[in-house]
C-alpha cells in the first residue's frame, strides 16, 4: 500500500508549475538526518506526495506528486561546487539520499497552511504542528482531506 508524504519546496526555487512543466524531478539537497531516513528507508515508487510550498505567502499545498524513484545517494553531496557539499559523504557512505518525483496535479487554489489549520482532522498533521521537516509522511485520512481542499470539495 503507497505511503504519502508532504514535500516542502519554495515556490521561487521550484514550484508546482516547475514541476508540471518538467514531469518529474529529483528531490535533492536535503540536509535533516530524519527527512533522509524517510527518503533512504521509507518513501517508495508509487508513494503519494502533497507539494507543498514553503517560504511562500501564503505557504501551503499547491498540487499532487508521485515518487517515482526510490531513494537514492545524492551527488551533490560530494560535489565540491554545489550548496549541498558535505565533505564527509563518499562512495562508500554517501550519507545524504534523494528520491525523484513526477507531476499528478496543480489545484486551482493553493490550501494555505491557514486553512490546513482550520479543517477537522488534520490536528494533528505535521505541517501545522510546526514541523520544519521538508519530508514528512501524512495519514491516508490527512491525505484525502487535504485533497479534496485542493480540489474544491467539501470535507
Amino acid at each position: 500500500m503507497p505511503r504519502n508524504w508532504l514535500l516542502k519546496s519554495e515556490p521561487d526555487v521550484y514550484s508546482i508549475h516547475d514541476l508540471r512543466r518538467d514531469g518529474s524531478t529529483s528531490w535533492e539537497g536535503v540536509r535533516n538526518y530524519q527527512a533522509r531516513n524517510f527518503m533512504r528507508d521509507d518513501a517508495r515508487p508509487g508513494d503519494r506526495v502533497l507539494y507543498y510550498h514553503s517560504n511562500a505567502s501564503p505557504p501551503g499545498v499547491a498540487g499532487l506528486a508521485t515518487v517515482s524513484r526510490e531513494g537514492y545517494p545524492d551527488p551533490s553531496a560530494r560535489d565540491p561546487r554545489s550548496d549541498y557539499f558535505d565533505p564527509k559523504a563518499s562512495d562508500e557512505d554517501p550519507r545524504w539520499y534523494m528520491i525523484n518525483v513526477a507531476f499528478q496535479e496543480a489545484f486551482p487554489a493553493l490550501v494555505s497552511l491557514d486553512d490546513l489549520r482550520a479543517a477537522p482532522g488534520l490536528e494533528k498533521m505535521l505541517v501545522i504542528n510546526k514541523s520544519r521537516l521538508s519530508v514528512q509522511p501524512v495519514t491516508d485520512e490527512e491525505y484525502e482531506i487535504v485533497v479534496r481542499m485542493g480540489r474544491g470539495e467539501r470535507t
